[in-house]
């Protein structure tokens, strides 16, 4: 669906879809997914992780949806659209007859209720807000159409009211249900929420109501009975529960699809696919906390982006399977800076920097320091790492480091502690990865200074104000080529200043699926197309 695919999310790492323990009974009408981990939260408002948009994406629709060859709009829970000359007024009108899945009806109340909540400080919808800060409201013509009315230019502004997420009023606006937002779901969606078993999965079945049932723009889309999403983010686990056949899909990262599916069981059993579309790409990186004593000195970050090997890491868990990032827009983006290069390996020229900022090891024991604040302060800091999936890229960083005196700790955080502590902005640094985004690129979400206070994806609380100048331009300009040489020069200036060490973006999307599944093809454009499988 494509209402919760537009806004960056965080996820532990880039795995795609990955499996989890449990034990499937292989039965012909169900599909055995999963997310990559479990959700911190289930509410479709405030929710920042990768995981639960995976769950969303079954229960709940926008307005319109993307074709995923073309990547032209097609009508979902509207069925006609006019965006007014000036682009200041969107009227959309609603397919009627569509029920939610406990049988109410679908109005424009609903779609209403589902951009006012937005802004409606009980229901903590603040990642959400800079999509829609420049809709003035909603306003309802009548029970089947509704006029979004825009107070403010910007580029996207009909992508996100298109991909609304809606959400039934009725539902939402019970006290019961309100209390417990993050953990009773309903929708219009082709999937309903039966049954989530904490740590261990999430059920979900067919919606015998759906429209998409009937309508030709849906054929042959979701008509898998059940759905299993389990979670687990480790990899070595995962593969083994595929080669078992407990799990029927599996996103890979590089180092596995190499090393880890060879043998008879890959050419019998599971079908092995290395594809490329025109996905955006994540990013895996390490956040600096912009207020930590040692870590807030640009030239600091510089050396450490330089101890960085990722040469060895290309050669060694990426299989050249990946391009090296360069900066906050991947590299295969139109908006990418390309005279912006990945920053080189080099331990003699980042000492080198390190000794020109003050940093010695006066007391001879291998780390150097500098005096800050009056007090004599080591080059010492640690990540946190929500994963061990990712802990041997931070080992050889660690490693690398150490040589050239610099002390780096890392800590295995659990994934919902994780998300607390950055929220509170309580770390050193940490180690994440951002998920690719929309087609378009807009960086206010993470960049922007306005994004680093109340609960912001800005949360190692970087702030230039050039770059929050650029981000409020290029905003308002709603022609692609006027936005790319702003967004250039944005991505220039960031990676300047180093705050994070971007890692590595996809070339290929690679997975692994039992023999059950059939799919019309190995990807589409703009996504596998997982809605259009089916079990054999």
């Amino acid at each position: 669906m494509f209402s919760t695919s537009r806004k960056l999310v965080l996820f532990i790492l880039i795995l795609g879809l990955a499996a989890c323990q449990g034990k499937s009974k292989k039965s012909g009408n169900t599909i055995y997914m999963n997310i990559g981990g479990e959700p911190t939260t289930l509410s479709p408002l405030s929710s920042v992780d990768g995981y639960t948009p995976a769950v969303h994406s079954y229960i709940f629709e926008g307005l319109l949806d993307r074709d995923l060859d073309t990547f032209e709009w097609k009508p979902g829970l509207a069925t006609e659209w006019k965006i007014s000359a000036d682009k200041r007024a969107f009227d959309f009108k609603l397919r009627e007859g569509v029920k939610f899945h406990d049988g109410t009806e679908f109005t424009a109340e609903d779609v209403k209720f589902s951009f006012d909540v937005i802004f409606t400080d009980d229901y903590k919808a603040v990642q959400a807000r800079s999509y829609y800060e420049a809709i003035k409201e909603v306003q309802i013509i009548d029970k089947y159409n509704v006029r979004f009315v825009l107070k403010d230019d910007y580029f996207q502004n009909f992508e996100y009211c298109a991909g609304l997420t809606i959400l039934p009023k009725h539902f939402y606006t019970n006290p019961e249900n309100k209390k417990d937002f993050g953990k009773k779901l309903s929708g219009t969606g082709p999937y309903m929420f039966t049954k989530y078993d904490k740590g261990q999965k999430i059920i979900l079945v067919k919606n015998p109501n759906w429209w998409g049932n009937t309508a030709e723009t849906e054929k042959g889309a979701h008509t898998i009975p059940k759905v299993v999403l389990r979670f687990s983010g480790e990899e070595n686990v995962s593969l083994e529960l595929l080669k078992k056949g407990d799990i029927d899909f599996l996103g890979l990262r590089p180092d596995g699809f190499v090393k880890k599916t060879v043998g008879k069981i890959w050419e019998e059993k599971i079908v092995k696919v290395k594809t490329e579309n025109k996905t955006p790409k994540g990013y895996n990186f390490i956040g600096f906390n912009f207020k930590h004593p040692v870590l807030k000195d640009v030239q600091v970050r510089k050396a450490l982006s330089m101890l960085f090997n990722r040469p060895l890491m290309q050669d060694k868990f990426e299989y050249n399977l990946s391009d090296s990032a360069s900066g906050p827009i991947y590299v295969q983006s139109d908006y990418a800076n390309h005279s912006v290069k990945p920053v080189t390996y080099d331990p003699q020229a980042a000492l080198k920097i390190l000794k020109d900022a003050g940093w010695n090891d006066t007391d001879k024991n291998g780390v150097l320091d500098k005096v800050i604040g009056g007090k004599k302060t080591n080059l010492s800091f640690t990540i946190l790492e929500p994963t061990q999936e990712m802990m041997k890229y931070l080992t050889v960083f660690k490693e690398d480091a150490s040589k050239s005196g610099v002390e780096i700790n890392i800590k295995n955080v659990e994934w919902n502690s994780f998300i607390k502590l950055l929220d509170e902005r309580n770390f050193d640094a940490v180690r994440l990865a951002w998920g690719g985004g929309g087609v378009d690129i807009d960086l206010k979400q993470v960049w922007h200074s306005s994004s680093i206070s109340g609960g912001g994806s800005n949360f190692i609380g970087y702030s230039n104000k050039e770059v929050d100048r650029i981000i409020d331009q290029y905003r308002k300009i709603y022609e692609k080529e006027a936005r790319i040489p702003l967004l250039r020069k944005a991505h220039e200036i960031i990676a300047s200043e180093y705050p994070y060490i971007f890692f590595f973006n996809n070339k290929y999307t690679l997975y692994g699926h039992t023999k059950r599944i059939n799919k019309p093809k190995d990807t589409f454009q703009y996504g596998l197309g997982q809605q259009f499988w089916t079990i054999k």
